[in-house]
C-alpha cells in the first residue's frame, strides 16, 4: 500500500461488498478465529462451516473470520448475522454444531436459543 488514498479505496470496495450482501439477503458466518478461540477448536469449526456449505451447494452465504469478540470463556464462537436481524451469537460450538447451524438456522430459519449468547429464551 503506497497511500491512505489506497486504503480509502480498499475501505470503499469493502463496504460495497457489505452493502450488496445485505441488500441481496445474504447471511453471513463469522467465525472467530483469535489466539483462545483457535486454541479452543475454531479451525474445525470454521473446516466444518465450509463443509457444509460445499456439501448442501449454498452458494448465496458469506464464510468469514475474523478475530476475538472479548469473551473467550465461550469460544469457540460463530457469529450469523442474517440481513435485518440481530446478530445469533452462538457460543461453545463444536465442528458438529457448525453444520446443525447451517441446517437449522441458515437453511430452515430455526435459531437455536440453547447454543447462542445472546437471545436465549
Amino acid at each position: 500500500m503506497n497511500s491512505i488514498e489506497e486504503l480509502k479505496e480498499i475501505k470503499r470496495k469493502k463496504e460495497a461488498l457489505v452493502a450488496d450482501r445485505n441488500a441481496n439477503g445474504i447471511p453471513t458466518v463469522n467465525v472467530h478465529m483469535g489466539t483462545c478461540g483457535t486454541a479452543a477448536g475454531s479451525t474445525d469449526v470454521l473446516n466444518a462451516v465450509i463443509e457444509e456449505v460445499k456439501t448442501r451447494n449454498l452458494e448465496k452465504i458469506y464464510v468469514m473470520q475474523s478475530g476475538c469478540p472479548g469473551v473467550c470463556i465461550n469460544e469457540p464462537m460463530l457469529t450469523l448475522t442474517i440481513p435485518g436481524e440481530v446478530p445469533y451469537i452462538y457460543i461453545k460450538v463444536t465442528p458438529e454444531n457448525a453444520k446443525e447451524i447451517i441446517s437449522r438456522h441458515v437453511i430452515d430459519n430455526q435459531p437455536i436459543p440453547e447454543w447462542l449468547l445472546n437471545l436465549k429464551k
